[in-house]
């Protein structure tokens, strides 16, 4: 896979993106990173909102956590939102739209998830009334018919049972086009300014993006593609544990996959400029190291996560 076969789109069209607080949870290093001690710490998330303004269109990429055990199947409720923690943001996601961009959760038409873990995906219908939600290709086939069919399941059945949903969604269909290394994606809005690609690996139907802003920098949405930013650097490797039932497990379902997404990742940044913000990854914000991506926060999210990586606390 050479860089010197890929490049950008070419477009004058731009979205505006803002980074949100998605809440937190604890987590332990050796899950995430190979040959690392089970120390905990403060894992932030991230959610973002892309405005289309000429089209007058509302985007939240992904939900983030809550800690509203009624939010998710009962296995998930009664176990890592108790067990790591998990607080949603002080400030609903739905305040900090209206008080960033002035829009009302009812003005949003879409939210795009990623993928369909607790930490990214829970029902909606009451607090987005208008939105409908979309999942990549193949997530429904992986999580279906989920908890209210198999009690044990960790999926929505909101989502995912089919005879019992009660969430408005759908699979994204495309069309698919290659973006930069990327064989599958699909420019959102069609003007180019935002995009939408298949990012194997962490699980089946796994998504991440890339927007163009109106400086005509591009910033890349990687999600869950990996956990931190020492993997995305080649730093560190994919973490695998221990389960209690003694089976060995990792955060990725297709670690060849997920290790090939990175690739294409790092092509994006290295060789075509390309700002990545993955969605538990705190250091550019820690290190003030990236002007485009702290241009995503406001003064007020600068102070807050400031304050609280000092001392690991949820904010």
């Amino acid at each position: 896979m050479s860089s010197n076969d890929f490049k950008l789109p070419t477009t004058k069209a731009h979205v505006d993106v803002l980074l949100l607080n998605g809440g937190s949870m604890t987590a332990e290093y050796h899950k995430l990173h190979a040959g690392e001690p089970a120390t905990e710490f403060r894992m932030y998330n991230w959610s973002f909102l892309i405005r289309h303004e000429k089209q007058h269109r509302h985007v939240l990429w992904d939900l983030g956590m809550s800690s509203d055990l009624d939010a998710f199947p009962p296995v998930i409720a009664n176990g890592p939102i108790l067990s790591a923690a998990v607080h949603g943001p002080v400030e609903s996601l739905e305040a900090q739209i209206a008080r960033r961009s002035g829009i009302t959760a009812d003005q949003l038409d879409t939210i795009i998830l990623s993928h369909a873990h607790f930490d990214h995906c829970r029902p909606v219908r009451t607090t987005f009334p208008n939105a409908t939600v979309l999942f990549g290709p193949g997530t429904a086939e992986y999580c279906s018919p989920g908890h209210l069919a198999e009690p044990s399941s960790p999926w929505d059945g909101r989502y995912f049972d089919p005879e019992r949903a009660t969430e408005r969604w759908q699979t994204l269909d495309g069309p698919w086009v290659p973006f930069g290394p990327f064989v599958r994606a699909t420019d959102f809005f069609g003007d180019g300014s935002f995009w939408v690609i298949q990012a194997p690996g962490h699980m089946p139907g796994n998504l991440c993006a890339c927007a163009r802003l109106e400086t005509g920098e591009w910033v890349l949405l990687g999600s869950d593609c990996c956990h931190s930013r020492a993997i995305l650097d080649g730093l560190k490797e994919f973490g695998t544990f221990q389960l209690p039932d003694g089976s060995t497990f990792c955060l990725h379902t297709d670690v060849s996959a997920a290790r090939d997404t990175l690739a294409r990742m790092r092509i994006l940044e290295k060789e075509l400029g390309v700002h990545i913000a993955l969605a538990h990854d705190a250091t550019w914000m820690l290190e003030e190291s990236n002007p485009v991506l702290l241009s995503l926060v406001d003064d007020k999210f600068r102070q807050d996560i400031r304050d609280s990586l000092r001392v690991q606390k949820p904010f």
